[in-house]
């Protein structure tokens, strides 16, 4: 007899991504290198800082998968941590795609923290946490930018779930804290002044370090870039540059130059470089 089944049991279960890579440096030794699933660490030969290009090889995040990159620096390690090509957050029917990222940066050691950009296609639903533990004399530039879609491609965003929240910690006591929240309801009133203005693009870079607050007229002075608008301040150790952009490739200019400005004349790890 045929068994009829529901459209649900005829339904097979998506598969889920998940990833976790992990980097532990003294000095300039790498100490420590794990990884399992989708997640993947490459450590290119290069001159100067170590560096370490994090590659989620699933090809993109979408409800259930799980993310997890780490580094950790000792004896005064100084690293360049990037990804391997913008992150992609992609249509979720069930469930939040979740990605955590921490770095440990002991004493006399330097992070660099440059991603690449995470793109949101509609619909997408991520949450992401990134903490920075940096020692009493450590140092860091963090950089993280967003992109609402494909503007070439002519696709729009208006059902958005995201959730991130970037904590940077000095001898644990918060000293930069931003939890970032856009939903369906905030990018429907995006033409606001106060929200996003049109822009489709925007990123948030923190310096942190002594000094770091010595930094901001520099960067005013390449705050220039056509089709960006940016503003940059600096207090207590600190170094903070908005930027808003209608699409990401100006976006992405403008970072550049900042990057620079902050890495003292340092090039763009290659990944990054237009």
């Amino acid at each position: 007899m045929f068994d009829a089944k529901s459209p649900d049991e005829l339904t097979p279960a998506m598969q889920r991504s998940r990833g976790a890579a992990m980097v532990s440096f003294s000095g300039s030794r790498l100490r420590g290198l794990r990884q399992s699933g989708s997640a993947k660490a490459i450590l290119p030969r290069v001159a100067g800082d170590s560096e370490v290009v994090f590659l989620n090889t699933s090809g993109g995040l979408t409800g259930g998968d799980r993310l997890d990159y780490r580094t950790s620096l000792q004896e005064g390690a100084r690293l360049v941590a990037t990804t391997q090509a913008a992150e992609r957050g992609y249509r979720s029917d069930a469930g939040v795609a979740r990605v955590h990222v921490e770095h440990s940066v002991g004493a006399g050691c330097w992070l660099d923290w440059l991603p690449q950009e995470t793109i949101l296609f509609d619909r997408a639903k991520l949450h992401r946490e990134t903490v920075i533990r940096l020692a009493p004399d450590a140092g860091c530039l963090m950089v993280e930018a967003v992109i609402l879609g494909r503007t070439a491609m002519g696709e729009t965003v208006s059902d958005l779930q995201f959730f991130d929240v970037r904590r940077i910690e000095r001898a644990g006591k918060p000293i930069f804290l931003e939890p970032f929240l856009m939903n369906s309801d905030i990018l429907a009133n995006s033409a606001q002044a106060a929200t996003l203005a049109d822009g489709r693009a925007f990123a948030t870079i923190v310096l942190c370090a002594h000094g770091a607050e010595d930094a901001v007229d520099a960067v005013r002075g390449v705050l220039d870039e056509p089709e960006v608008t940016g503003a940059a301040s600096g207090f207590d150790g600190k170094c903070v540059i908005r930027l808003l952009a209608r699409e990401g490739w100006p976006l992405r200019r403008q970072i550049l130059r900042v990057m620079t400005i902050l890495r003292r004349g340092a090039p763009a790890p290659r990944v990054w470089q237009i």
